[in-house]
Protein backbone atom coordinates (compact mmCIF):
# COMPACT_ATOMS: atom_id res chain seq x y z
CA UNK A 1 0.00 0.00 0.00
CA UNK A 2 2.58 2.20 0.45
CA UNK A 3 4.20 2.11 -2.94
CA UNK A 4 0.55 2.40 -4.28
CA UNK A 5 -0.06 5.52 -2.29
CA UNK A 6 3.70 7.17 -2.97
CA UNK A 7 1.98 9.52 -5.30
CA UNK A 8 -0.43 11.00 -3.18
CA UNK A 9 1.37 11.05 -0.32
CA UNK A 10 4.16 13.33 -2.26
CA UNK A 11 0.87 15.62 -3.75
CA UNK A 12 0.67 15.67 0.01
CA UNK A 13 3.88 17.23 0.96
CA UNK A 14 3.73 19.40 -1.89
CA UNK A 15 0.51 21.20 -0.62
CA UNK A 16 2.39 21.24 2.67
CA UNK A 17 5.16 23.12 1.37
CA UNK A 18 2.60 25.78 -0.80
CA UNK A 19 0.95 26.10 2.31
CA UNK A 20 3.82 27.01 4.52
CA UNK A 21 5.21 29.98 2.08
CA UNK A 22 1.87 31.29 1.57
CA UNK A 23 1.19 31.89 5.22
CA UNK A 24 4.94 33.42 5.18
CA UNK A 25 3.44 36.30 3.02
CA UNK A 26 6.01 38.49 2.03
CA UNK A 27 8.46 36.90 3.88
CA UNK A 28 9.75 34.70 1.22
CA UNK A 29 13.37 35.14 2.09
CA UNK A 30 13.04 34.47 5.80
CA UNK A 31 10.50 31.76 5.15
CA UNK A 32 12.38 29.39 2.79
CA UNK A 33 16.03 30.56 2.20
CA UNK A 34 16.96 27.81 0.99
CA UNK A 35 14.98 27.79 -2.38
CA UNK A 36 16.15 31.46 -3.09
CA UNK A 37 19.06 31.88 -5.87
CA UNK A 38 21.82 34.03 -4.97
CA UNK A 39 22.28 37.37 -7.24
CA UNK A 40 24.00 36.86 -10.39
CA UNK A 41 26.43 39.01 -11.33
CA UNK A 42 27.27 40.37 -14.81
CA UNK A 43 30.80 39.28 -16.72
CA UNK A 44 31.48 42.83 -16.70
CA UNK A 45 31.98 43.42 -13.03
CA UNK A 46 33.77 39.92 -12.67
CA UNK A 47 37.00 38.25 -13.52
CA UNK A 48 36.69 36.55 -16.75
CA UNK A 49 35.57 32.65 -16.47
CA UNK A 50 38.44 30.51 -17.66
CA UNK A 51 35.90 27.19 -16.65
CA UNK A 52 32.48 26.63 -17.09
CA UNK A 53 29.53 28.58 -14.40
CA UNK A 54 26.14 26.87 -13.83
CA UNK A 55 24.38 29.03 -16.09
CA UNK A 56 26.54 31.81 -17.40
CA UNK A 57 29.07 30.93 -20.24
CA UNK A 58 32.70 31.21 -20.50
CA UNK A 59 33.88 34.53 -21.65
CA UNK A 60 38.10 33.97 -22.92
CA UNK A 61 40.09 36.66 -21.77
CA UNK A 62 41.30 39.08 -24.25
CA UNK A 63 44.49 38.30 -26.00
CA UNK A 64 46.84 40.10 -27.84
CA UNK A 65 49.43 40.09 -30.32
CA UNK A 66 51.70 43.39 -30.29
CA UNK A 67 54.97 44.80 -32.37
CA UNK A 68 57.44 45.87 -31.50
CA UNK A 69 57.99 44.24 -28.26
CA UNK A 70 57.76 47.14 -25.17
CA UNK A 71 61.26 48.60 -24.71
CA UNK A 72 62.38 47.18 -27.85
CA UNK A 73 65.71 48.56 -29.11
CA UNK A 74 67.34 49.30 -33.06
CA UNK A 75 63.86 49.03 -34.52
CA UNK A 76 63.66 48.78 -38.27
CA UNK A 77 61.89 52.13 -39.26
CA UNK A 78 60.31 50.37 -42.18
CA UNK A 79 59.06 47.88 -39.62
CA UNK A 80 55.31 48.22 -39.52
CA UNK A 81 53.94 48.55 -36.05
CA UNK A 82 50.68 46.24 -35.17
CA UNK A 83 48.32 45.30 -32.36
CA UNK A 84 46.23 41.97 -32.95
CA UNK A 85 42.84 41.19 -30.68
CA UNK A 86 41.88 37.86 -30.08
CA UNK A 87 38.66 37.28 -27.97
CA UNK A 88 38.06 40.95 -28.08
CA UNK A 89 38.37 44.22 -30.46
CA UNK A 90 40.56 47.48 -30.25
CA UNK A 91 38.84 50.33 -28.85
CA UNK A 92 41.46 52.99 -29.24
CA UNK A 93 44.90 53.26 -30.52
CA UNK A 94 47.76 56.40 -30.70
CA UNK A 95 51.33 55.73 -31.63
CA UNK A 96 53.36 58.94 -31.19
CA UNK A 97 56.61 60.40 -30.81
CA UNK A 98 58.10 61.82 -27.43
CA UNK A 99 58.02 65.30 -29.71
CA UNK A 100 54.06 64.74 -30.01
CA UNK A 101 54.25 63.92 -34.09
CA UNK A 102 51.75 61.64 -34.67
CA UNK A 103 51.66 58.20 -36.60
CA UNK A 104 48.21 57.31 -38.31
CA UNK A 105 47.74 53.83 -38.85
CA UNK A 106 44.53 51.38 -40.41
CA UNK A 107 41.99 49.59 -38.18
CA UNK A 108 40.59 46.14 -39.29
CA UNK A 109 36.89 46.07 -40.41
CA UNK A 110 36.17 43.68 -37.69
CA UNK A 111 38.27 46.06 -35.23
CA UNK A 112 40.26 43.37 -34.23
CA UNK A 113 43.75 44.58 -35.57
CA UNK A 114 45.40 47.65 -36.40
CA UNK A 115 48.62 48.57 -38.58
CA UNK A 116 50.77 51.72 -38.74
CA UNK A 117 50.84 53.63 -42.13
CA UNK A 118 54.12 54.80 -43.64
CA UNK A 119 57.99 54.45 -42.54
CA UNK A 120 59.13 55.59 -38.85
CA UNK A 121 61.70 57.86 -38.58
CA UNK A 122 65.41 56.61 -37.60
CA UNK A 123 67.04 57.23 -33.88
CA UNK A 124 63.06 58.25 -32.34
CA UNK A 125 61.52 56.87 -29.65
CA UNK A 126 57.73 55.79 -29.75
CA UNK A 127 55.06 55.58 -27.29
CA UNK A 128 52.65 53.29 -28.11
CA UNK A 129 49.19 54.03 -26.38
CA UNK A 130 46.23 51.55 -26.87
CA UNK A 131 43.00 50.69 -25.22
CA UNK A 132 41.28 47.30 -25.75
CA UNK A 133 38.14 45.84 -25.10
CA UNK A 134 37.31 42.06 -24.48
CA UNK A 135 34.25 40.29 -25.39
CA UNK A 136 32.53 40.59 -21.98
CA UNK A 137 32.78 44.43 -22.50
CA UNK A 138 35.97 45.00 -20.10
CA UNK A 139 38.51 47.38 -21.10
CA UNK A 140 42.38 47.23 -20.66
CA UNK A 141 44.77 49.96 -21.30
CA UNK A 142 48.69 49.74 -22.14
CA UNK A 143 51.47 52.01 -23.39
CA UNK A 144 54.76 50.81 -24.75
CA UNK A 145 57.86 52.63 -25.52
CA UNK A 146 60.40 51.41 -28.25
CA UNK A 147 63.18 53.22 -30.20
CA UNK A 148 64.29 53.01 -34.25
CA UNK A 149 67.52 52.21 -35.42
CA UNK A 150 70.28 54.82 -34.20
CA UNK A 151 71.95 57.23 -36.79
CA UNK A 152 75.49 55.22 -36.06
CA UNK A 153 73.13 52.28 -37.76
CA UNK A 154 72.12 54.18 -40.83
CA UNK A 155 73.20 53.51 -44.15
CA UNK A 156 73.35 55.99 -47.06
CA UNK A 157 74.63 55.54 -50.83
CA UNK A 158 76.17 57.72 -53.50
CA UNK A 159 74.67 56.92 -57.03
CA UNK A 160 76.12 57.82 -60.08
CA UNK A 161 75.50 58.87 -63.03
CA UNK A 162 73.12 61.61 -60.99
CA UNK A 163 69.36 61.72 -61.25
CA UNK A 164 68.45 63.62 -65.18
CA UNK A 165 72.00 63.04 -66.51
CA UNK A 166 72.85 62.24 -70.00
CA UNK A 167 75.81 59.47 -70.48
CA UNK A 168 77.33 57.73 -73.40
CA UNK A 169 76.75 53.91 -74.20
CA UNK A 170 79.40 52.38 -72.10
CA UNK A 171 78.61 54.08 -68.75
CA UNK A 172 77.53 51.36 -66.09
CA UNK A 173 75.31 52.45 -62.61
CA UNK A 174 76.69 52.52 -59.48
CA UNK A 175 75.88 52.61 -56.35
CA UNK A 176 78.48 53.40 -53.16
CA UNK A 177 77.08 52.21 -49.87
CA UNK A 178 78.72 54.80 -46.84
CA UNK A 179 78.60 51.06 -44.98
CA UNK A 180 79.26 47.77 -45.72
CA UNK A 181 77.20 45.44 -47.40
CA UNK A 182 76.77 42.28 -46.22
CA UNK A 183 73.58 40.79 -47.43
CA UNK A 184 74.32 41.57 -50.83
CA UNK A 185 71.19 39.43 -51.97
CA UNK A 186 68.76 41.86 -50.00
CA UNK A 187 70.18 44.56 -51.64
CA UNK A 188 69.93 43.38 -55.23
CA UNK A 189 66.31 42.39 -54.90
CA UNK A 190 65.49 46.14 -53.62
CA UNK A 191 66.87 47.84 -56.65
CA UNK A 192 64.68 47.47 -59.75
CA UNK A 193 66.77 49.05 -62.99
CA UNK A 194 64.61 49.24 -66.68
CA UNK A 195 65.33 50.71 -69.95
CA UNK A 196 63.24 51.64 -72.62
CA UNK A 197 65.40 49.41 -74.47
CA UNK A 198 64.19 46.31 -72.78
CA UNK A 199 68.07 45.81 -72.18
CA UNK A 200 68.41 43.42 -69.07
CA UNK A 201 71.72 43.32 -67.05
CA UNK A 202 73.54 42.17 -63.91
CA UNK A 203 75.38 43.48 -60.94
CA UNK A 204 78.91 43.19 -59.60
CA UNK A 205 80.40 44.54 -56.51
CA UNK A 206 83.47 46.01 -56.83
CA UNK A 207 84.05 46.38 -52.89
CA UNK A 208 82.15 45.79 -49.36
CA UNK A 209 80.67 49.24 -50.56
CA UNK A 210 80.48 49.36 -54.14
CA UNK A 211 78.18 47.62 -56.42
CA UNK A 212 77.86 48.28 -60.54
CA UNK A 213 75.22 47.52 -62.82
CA UNK A 214 75.28 46.74 -66.85
CA UNK A 215 73.29 45.41 -69.83
CA UNK A 216 75.72 42.37 -71.92
CA UNK A 217 76.22 45.19 -74.38
CA UNK A 218 76.63 48.65 -74.41
CA UNK A 219 73.03 50.80 -73.53
CA UNK A 220 71.03 51.15 -76.64
CA UNK A 221 71.82 54.62 -78.06
CA UNK A 222 68.90 57.28 -77.20
CA UNK A 223 67.14 55.00 -74.85
CA UNK A 224 66.64 55.88 -71.06
CA UNK A 225 67.17 53.69 -68.02
CA UNK A 226 65.07 53.87 -64.48
CA UNK A 227 66.57 52.82 -61.18
CA UNK A 228 64.11 52.29 -58.92
CA UNK A 229 65.63 52.05 -55.63
CA UNK A 230 63.79 50.70 -52.35
CA UNK A 231 66.24 50.82 -49.61
CA UNK A 232 64.60 52.29 -46.69
CA UNK A 233 64.64 49.84 -43.96
CA UNK A 234 66.48 47.19 -46.13
CA UNK A 235 69.04 45.93 -43.65
CA UNK A 236 72.54 45.74 -44.95
CA UNK A 237 74.14 43.45 -42.40
CA UNK A 238 76.24 43.80 -39.01
CA UNK A 239 73.34 46.41 -37.65
CA UNK A 240 73.06 48.60 -40.79
CA UNK A 241 69.74 49.65 -42.23
CA UNK A 242 69.39 51.46 -45.33
CA UNK A 243 67.70 54.86 -45.02
CA UNK A 244 66.52 55.67 -48.43
CA UNK A 245 64.25 55.42 -51.42
CA UNK A 246 65.20 57.00 -54.47
CA UNK A 247 63.88 56.93 -58.13
CA UNK A 248 67.09 57.98 -61.15
CA UNK A 249 66.17 58.81 -64.20
CA UNK A 250 69.37 58.62 -66.86
CA UNK A 251 69.45 59.53 -70.76
CA UNK A 252 71.81 57.66 -73.10
CA UNK A 253 72.65 59.58 -75.82
CA UNK A 254 74.36 58.51 -79.41
CA UNK A 255 76.51 55.50 -79.68
CA UNK A 256 80.00 56.88 -79.72
CA UNK A 257 82.74 54.87 -79.43
CA UNK A 258 86.60 55.81 -80.35
CA UNK A 259 89.65 53.16 -80.80
CA UNK A 260 92.83 54.48 -79.93
CA UNK A 261 95.90 51.81 -81.83
CA UNK A 262 98.88 52.04 -80.54
CA UNK A 263 100.83 50.71 -83.39
CA UNK A 264 98.98 52.82 -85.98
CA UNK A 265 99.08 55.96 -83.74
CA UNK A 266 95.62 56.31 -84.83
CA UNK A 267 92.48 57.65 -83.07
CA UNK A 268 89.15 57.36 -84.78
CA UNK A 269 85.78 57.87 -84.00
CA UNK A 270 81.87 56.49 -84.82
CA UNK A 271 78.69 57.75 -84.20
CA UNK A 272 75.45 55.36 -84.05
CA UNK A 273 78.16 53.13 -85.76
CA UNK A 274 78.90 55.65 -88.66
CA UNK A 275 83.08 56.72 -89.18
CA UNK A 276 83.24 60.40 -87.99
CA UNK A 277 87.06 61.44 -87.75
CA UNK A 278 90.17 60.08 -87.80
CA UNK A 279 93.28 62.05 -86.15
CA UNK A 280 96.94 61.18 -85.38
CA UNK A 281 97.81 60.08 -82.12
CA UNK A 282 100.55 59.17 -79.75
CA UNK A 283 100.51 57.27 -77.11
CA UNK A 284 102.52 55.41 -73.95
CA UNK A 285 105.95 54.76 -74.57
CA UNK A 286 107.33 51.26 -73.84
CA UNK A 287 107.97 52.52 -69.74
CA UNK A 288 104.23 53.92 -69.62
CA UNK A 289 102.37 52.06 -72.15
CA UNK A 290 98.48 53.06 -71.83
CA UNK A 291 95.91 50.92 -70.52
CA UNK A 292 94.26 48.08 -73.39
CA UNK A 293 90.93 47.37 -73.58
CA UNK A 294 88.00 49.74 -72.64
CA UNK A 295 87.87 53.01 -70.90
CA UNK A 296 84.93 54.96 -70.52
CA UNK A 297 85.19 58.71 -70.26
CA UNK A 298 85.13 60.40 -66.98
CA UNK A 299 85.14 64.06 -66.96
CA UNK A 300 86.47 66.42 -68.81
CA UNK A 301 88.54 69.76 -68.06
CA UNK A 302 89.30 72.71 -70.60
CA UNK A 303 92.77 72.91 -69.01
CA UNK A 304 94.19 70.16 -66.60
CA UNK A 305 97.19 70.45 -64.42
CA UNK A 306 99.76 67.67 -64.20
CA UNK A 307 102.22 66.77 -61.83
CA UNK A 308 104.74 64.04 -62.45
CA UNK A 309 105.52 63.25 -58.87
CA UNK A 310 102.07 61.38 -58.89
CA UNK A 311 103.17 58.61 -61.13
CA UNK A 312 106.01 58.45 -58.89
CA UNK A 313 108.93 60.44 -61.08
CA UNK A 314 111.49 62.45 -59.61
CA UNK A 315 113.79 64.93 -61.15
CA UNK A 316 116.72 62.97 -62.62
CA UNK A 317 114.25 60.63 -63.93
CA UNK A 318 114.53 60.45 -67.81
CA UNK A 319 110.79 60.48 -67.91
CA UNK A 320 110.33 64.06 -65.34
CA UNK A 321 108.49 66.16 -66.91
CA UNK A 322 107.67 68.57 -64.07
CA UNK A 323 104.62 70.08 -63.97
CA UNK A 324 102.56 71.66 -66.93
CA UNK A 325 98.91 72.36 -68.12
CA UNK A 326 97.50 70.27 -71.13
CA UNK A 327 94.13 71.44 -73.11
CA UNK A 328 91.19 69.60 -74.29
CA UNK A 329 92.07 67.34 -71.42
CA UNK A 330 89.21 64.06 -71.10
CA UNK A 331 89.74 61.87 -68.65
CA UNK A 332 89.74 57.99 -68.55
CA UNK A 333 90.95 57.03 -65.23
CA UNK A 334 91.36 58.09 -61.80
CA UNK A 335 95.02 57.15 -61.86
CA UNK A 336 95.80 59.38 -63.81
CA UNK A 337 94.99 58.83 -68.09
CA UNK A 338 94.05 60.94 -70.61
CA UNK A 339 92.71 61.88 -74.03
CA UNK A 340 94.47 65.62 -73.97
CA UNK A 341 96.66 67.85 -76.75
CA UNK A 342 99.55 66.66 -77.19
CA UNK A 343 102.40 68.77 -75.20
CA UNK A 344 104.55 71.08 -77.61
CA UNK A 345 107.57 68.63 -76.80
CA UNK A 346 105.20 66.15 -78.19
CA UNK A 347 103.87 67.61 -80.91
CA UNK A 348 106.22 66.26 -83.56
CA UNK A 349 105.80 62.55 -83.19
CA UNK A 350 102.13 62.60 -83.12
CA UNK A 351 100.78 59.48 -85.91
CA UNK A 352 104.54 58.86 -85.69
CA UNK A 353 105.91 57.57 -82.22
CA UNK A 354 104.16 56.73 -79.05
CA UNK A 355 105.93 58.71 -76.24
CA UNK A 356 103.41 59.45 -74.06
CA UNK A 357 103.02 58.68 -69.86
CA UNK A 358 100.11 56.08 -70.59
CA UNK A 359 97.72 59.55 -71.99
CA UNK A 360 96.36 59.70 -75.57
CA UNK A 361 98.19 62.82 -77.44
CA UNK A 362 96.40 64.40 -79.93
CA UNK A 363 96.91 67.11 -82.03
CA UNK A 364 94.82 70.78 -81.23
CA UNK A 365 91.97 69.86 -84.00
CA UNK A 366 91.67 66.45 -83.00
CA UNK A 367 91.62 67.26 -78.99
CA UNK A 368 89.24 69.98 -79.39
CA UNK A 369 86.69 67.67 -81.50
CA UNK A 370 86.78 65.00 -78.38
CA UNK A 371 86.33 67.68 -75.67
CA UNK A 372 83.74 69.32 -77.49
CA UNK A 373 81.49 66.25 -79.24
CA UNK A 374 81.94 63.51 -76.12
CA UNK A 375 81.04 62.99 -72.71
CA UNK A 376 80.90 60.91 -70.26
CA UNK A 377 79.77 57.39 -70.91
CA UNK A 378 81.45 57.29 -74.31
CA UNK A 379 84.28 55.04 -74.85
CA UNK A 380 87.51 54.74 -75.98
CA UNK A 381 88.45 50.97 -77.15
CA UNK A 382 92.65 51.07 -76.95
CA UNK A 383 94.25 48.49 -78.94
CA UNK A 384 97.97 46.98 -80.02
CA UNK A 385 99.08 48.17 -76.94
CA UNK A 386 101.82 46.16 -74.19
CA UNK A 387 99.67 47.59 -71.42
CA UNK A 388 97.64 45.75 -69.33
CA UNK A 389 93.98 46.25 -68.41
CA UNK A 390 93.48 49.26 -66.29
CA UNK A 391 92.50 48.33 -62.64
CA UNK A 392 88.84 47.70 -62.30
CA UNK A 393 88.45 49.83 -59.91
CA UNK A 394 90.24 52.57 -61.64
CA UNK A 395 87.74 53.78 -63.58
CA UNK A 396 85.03 51.90 -64.80
CA UNK A 397 86.92 48.89 -66.35
CA UNK A 398 83.16 46.57 -66.75
CA UNK A 399 83.53 46.19 -70.00
CA UNK A 400 86.77 44.71 -70.43
CA UNK A 401 85.33 41.50 -67.93
CA UNK A 402 83.94 38.84 -69.89
CA UNK A 403 79.63 38.96 -69.50
CA UNK A 404 79.81 35.31 -67.68
CA UNK A 405 81.74 36.45 -65.21
CA UNK A 406 80.37 39.71 -64.39
CA UNK A 407 77.98 38.72 -61.85
CA UNK A 408 79.63 37.32 -58.69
Amino acid sequence: MALKNWSTGRKIALVGVVCVLAAGGGAFAAAAPGIAQPAIFSEAGSPARTTPGLAVPVVAPAELAVAPADGAKQVNPAAPVSLKVTNGRIDRVALTTDAGDTVDGTLSADGAAWTSSGDLTFNTRYNFNYSVVDDAGRNTNSTRTFTTVSTANEADAAIYPLDGMKVGVAQPLQITFSEPVLNRDAVEKAIKITSTSGQKGDFRWFSKNTVRYRPEAFWAANSTITMDMQLFGVELGNGQVGNFNKTVTIRVGDKKVAVADAKAHTFSVSINDQPVGKWPATMGDKRFPSARGYLVFMEKHRVEHMDASTIGLKPGDPAYYGQLDVNYATRLTPSGEFIHQATDSAMPYIGKANLSHGCIGLGPDGAKWVFDNMTTGDVVQVVNTEGEYANFDDGYGDWNIPWAQYAN
